[in-house]
């Protein structure tokens, strides 16, 4: 295996990321979307890499501008999730996808952990030429993400009205760049992406029967099922979806790797 660093061009400041190759015959290539809060460093993007190039697959991992929490780069200016917005982390995917077929990978396959499995769904719907999905704990998405049932709170936990009113409040005063504390997760985060994640987060369950290629939705047994609803994506997606639950395995996989690795790579031989 060849690991190299790259840097993927956008209409602002270049993403970074990594490619790994195989050693032996490539038979295609798989694109990596982080999920909050993260980087093309830490979560599945961390173990599957070997994995995926012993079938013979290019790995392409990357940072959205949106990843991690708070950042900088070459500059004072903060960067980070913080201040990510649904529209540059979609466009992030697609300038990905780009440079990957600039590389002669044209249409990866794609899989996305967590908020990169909603952000994955959008992507495959916008390019149907998709040869095949893997949703790693894929998020809800939608309105209903935040706003009703589960047992795993997270963002604003049972604060959300009053939040709410506290954002629109410095966005009405152009100060839409200021900084939140958050009461749980996520931590802080912008008046503008607070404003934003709750309005136009892909909803995963509605773009579910407008995805055509096979997917593979895993989920780990110890995650919320309203939150991470691979069972409802599946019977909205149609027969060409399979599911699998890891058992004792949380929402990172740790100490599941293994078993992680092991799902996906029997469901990929199918399709490479």
């Amino acid at each position: 295996m060849r690991t190299r660093l790259i840097s993927i061009p956008t209409d602002t400041f270049p993403l970074d990321g990594v490619m790994y190759e195989p050693g032996s015959k490539v038979l295609g290539s798989a694109l990596y979307f982080h999920g909050n809060t993260m980087n093309f460093y830490t979560g599945a993007a961390r173990f599957l890499p070997e994995a995926m190039c012993a079938l013979g697959l290019v790995f392409v991992a990357f940072n959205r501008r949106g990843h991690d929490i708070l950042s900088t780069r070459a500059s004072r200016q903060a960067v980070g999730g913080a201040y990510q917005t649904v529209a540059e982390s979609v466009a992030d995917n697609a300038f990905a996808a780009t440079w990957m077929k600039e590389q002669g990978y044209a249409n990866p396959i794609i899989l996305g952990h967590s908020y990169g499995g909603m952000l994955s769904t959008q992507h495959v719907v916008d390019h149907p030429a998709t040869p095949a999905l893997i949703l790693l704990s894929a998020g809800r998405g939608g309105i209903a993400q935040d706003t009703t049932g589960g047992t795993e709170k997270l963002f604003a936990m049972d604060r959300l009205e009053e939040l709410t009113i506290q954002a629109k409040e410095l966005v009405a005063k152009g100060r839409g760049e200021d900084l939140m504390m958050m009461p749980g997760w996520w931590y802080i985060t912008s008046a503008t992406s607070f404003l934003d994640r709750l309005a136009h987060v892909p909803d995963t369950i509605a773009l579910a029967p407008k995805i055509t290629c096979p997917v593979l939705a895993i989920r780990g047994d110890l995650e919320d099922v309203h939150r991470y609803p691979a069972e409802e994506f599946q019977a909205a997606c149609g027969q060409h979806c399979h599911v699998e639950i890891i058992p004792h395995c949380d929402h990172f996989y740790n100490q599941r790797e293994d078993a992680v690795i092991q799902v996906v790579g029997d469901w990929l031989k199918k399709y490479i």
